[in-house]
């Protein structure tokens, strides 16, 4: 990946978002599968050096956020990106509908509860996102089953807003805590979706990964992509970027994902802790020690 530049996408906050404009599919980044699998080991054995890192210097956190419409890809990319990485410093996720006692809380309280910790990498399959946009979407859920007071959402822009602000603040909050979170959207076409929920009916060994509700999202497609949108433009900055990635071609899509986050750990200042001079030699005198403890 030679001529790979995470710029290509990135989403800051410092030009609009365009998801028309947005690509689905771009030309492939290996030649043969066999160039493919030593590209996925190359990044397997980076992401676990520096998360291996991370872990021992134990300053920074990484939160990692997937988002994208059903059958995009984010189990696999996941899947594939994080093997190999020692499973330590890995927490992964996935949120899927609330409970009652999750809507019995603030919208951002669920995933607050297993925010990273120093020294760790976690992985949101889907997060607070939701509430921007199938919430959104679907606004029945916020005014019928999240059971806020009505004054508070009489004025639905009012509340997206809000929202949009109090997710910035989050992220915010994060980063001055040494947290640094980047979130990804794996874009797929519509006709790439139909593709994959059509082999979920007909493999019956997808079957599992089928739900009416995926159909009936379909319907809504226009509505979710302004949605997608307008959240991107609302929460994109500098220190907390989405980045828009192809997900028509799922190796192409796992590279990509990999480099990135590669490429993001590399910016934070992280070493392995310098023993110094005196704890040098002491550590030292214990190899006499344990090479006679053989002769015991």
């Amino acid at each position: 990946m030679s001529d790979f530049k995470i710029e290509d996408y990135r989403i800051d906050g410092t030009a609009k978002f365009d998801i028309k404009k947005a690509k689905t599919r771009f030309k492939d980044i290996y030649d043969d599968k066999e160039e493919y699998e030593a590209m996925q080991s190359q990044s397997a054995k980076e992401l676990d050096e520096l998360q291996s890192m991370m872990y021992a210097h134990n300053r920074y956190g990484l939160l990692v956020i997937f988002q994208a419409m059903d059958a995009a890809g984010k189990d696999g990319t996941i899947k594939h990106v994080l093997s190999g990485v020692n499973p330590v410093g890995i927490k992964i996720h996935s949120f899927k509908r609330p409970t009652e006692t999750e809507l019995g809380h603030d919208f951002l309280w669920r995933t607050n509860q297993v925010l990273p910790q120093r020294g760790t990498i976690t992985i949101f399959n889907r997060s607070y996102y939701e509430e921007v946009l199938v919430v959104k979407v679907e606004p029945d859920i916020l005014t019928k089953s999240q059971r806020l007071p009505v004054e508070l959402t009489e004025d639905l822009d009012k509340v997206w807003k809000q929202r949009y602000s109090d997710i910035g603040n989050l992220e915010k909050y994060l980063y001055r805590n040494g947290i640094r979170v980047i979130k990804f959207f794996l874009n797929v076409s519509k006709e790439e979706q139909a593709a994959r929920l059509i082999e979920r009916i007909e493999d019956p060994s997808k079957n599992w990964k089928f739900e009416e509700q995926d159909v009936k999202v379909r319907d809504k497609w226009n509505e979710y992509m302004e949605a997608y949108q307008t959240c991107i433009n609302e929460t994109a900055s500098k220190k907390a970027p989405w980045y828009v990635v192809p997900a028509d071609d799922k190796k192409n899509l796992r590279l990509t994902v990999s480099r990135i986050i590669i490429e993001e750990l590399k910016k934070m200042n992280m070493s392995y802790p310098d023993s110094g001079p005196e704890r040098t030699e002491e550590l030292k005198s214990f190899i006499e020690v344990i090479k006679n403890q053989n002769n015991v």
